[in-house]
């Protein structure tokens, strides 16, 4: 037994050193969005070949200089999309980023005393969305695509759309998990070697991990569930908790989202997402411009660009599923996530959402024995 253990002890120190190596080391200079193959601003505003804003609206976006964006996007993703935008087009963009129910809050409490401080706002759950536009809080602005757009993409008029899907599914630290031993589809997680070692956001952390449950239950069941639950993985309230905690190791395996997982490898970090072959689950951020715009030319230009095929490019190349039916599905990492016509990429449908989140939740936090 002294033998094992002090093999056990060997594999744990040089898998932690391994973790603190890649920690420490410089991190690798990785562009995760490419330049746009072209930009014209002769007359219009031309981003590959598209026009994006035309040039009496692209001349008064450029006057007004910036916009302030209110994101409950992912804080590091949303940079990234803004490093994009602001490259392409010279508009600089104030974000005030907060998770998405604190972004509820405050929307609906700014709106309510008359002064919403955004131009425009990306929010993930249809539902959280549409309390907003119940009160207000957006405006129409028919982009010059509108008519391209089908209606899973456009609501109310152009008062808000639906601009891309982030993909959940999970992820394992290759410092810890050798890429034989990882786990490749959802069933494998039961096994009785990752009992400790996982993590899983719950359900009423957001849109992502309402989403992943309806999933989960659909496709796999509530006997998964309860298999999952056995394993007694840790409990997060975010996702982005969790992936720092996978990234430094101190879970072996964790639910996940794409996007995520990618930027935290850009920057060093021993993770890896997996394509289970019994699918994953997709959810919805929106976005739209609010009526007491400061910088209304410029807000119309970044929902233009939000909504053109460059815009989708950008995040496409985040492993991000673009609202457009027409954009290719994402390739990140060196791995070709599968298109939307396979069925293993589940979007959380916002009627099925909304009629069965409080049940999902109820379910969900029985079996895990959460109380929040």
């Amino acid at each position: 037994m002294k033998h094992v253990f002090k093999t056990t002890t060997a594999v744990l120190a040089a898998a932690l050193l391994a973790i603190s190596a890649a920690a420490c080391s410089a991190p690798p200079k990785v562009s995760l969005v490419g330049k746009a193959a072209s930009i014209s601003t002769a007359s219009d505003l031309m981003i590959n070949g598209q026009k994006v804003a035309d040039s009496g609206l692209f001349a008064k976006a450029k006057a007004e200089g910036s916009i302030t964006l209110y994101s409950g996007y992912v804080e590091n993703s949303e940079k990234e999309v803004i490093k994009a935008f602001t490259k392409d087009t010279g508009i600089k963009v104030n974000l005030v980023r907060l998770v998405p129910n604190r972004l509820l809050e405050r929307v609906l409490s700014e709106q309510g005393a008359g002064k919403l401080g955004a131009d425009v706002i990306r929010m993930s759950e249809f539902s959280s969305v549409s309390a907003m536009n119940k009160v207000g809080a957006f405006t129409a602005h028919k982009v010059p695509n509108y008519g391209q757009l089908d209606d899973t993409v456009k609501y109310d008029g152009g008062k808000f759309y639906r601009v891309f899907d982030p993909a959940f599914t999970f992820a394992y630290n290759t410092a810890l998990v050798s890429e034989a031993d990882a786990p490749k589809s959802w069933k494998d997680l039961l096994d009785p070697k990752w009992k400790g070692k996982i993590g899983t956001t719950q359900v009423g952390a957001g849109g992502s991990s309402a989403s992943l449950v309806r999933f989960q239950r659909n496709v796999l069941g509530d006997g998964y569930l309860k298999a999952y639950a056995a394993q007694q993985p840790r409990i997060f309230d975010s996702s982005g908790a969790q992936q720092e905690s996978l990234s430094r190791g101190e879970i072996q395996v964790a639910t996940g989202v794409v996007s995520s997982v990618n930027i935290a490898a850009s920057k060093n970090a021993p993770v890896k997402f997996v394509v289970p072959k019994e699918g994953f689950a997709l959810y919805d951020y929106f976005l739209g411009m609010t009526p007491t715009a400061k910088h209304p030319a410029a807000a119309q230009v970044f929902v233009n660009w939000n909504l053109s095929k460059r815009g989708a490019s950008v995040f496409a190349q985040l492993g991000e599923y673009p609202a457009d039916s027409s954009a290719p599905a994402p390739k990140v990492m060196g791995i070709q996530l599968p298109a939307m016509k396979t069925g293993l990429p589940h979007r959380g449908m916002p009627d099925d959402l909304a009629n069965n989140g409080k049940d999902d939740q109820a379910v969900w936090n029985q079996i895990f024995g959460y109380v929040g």
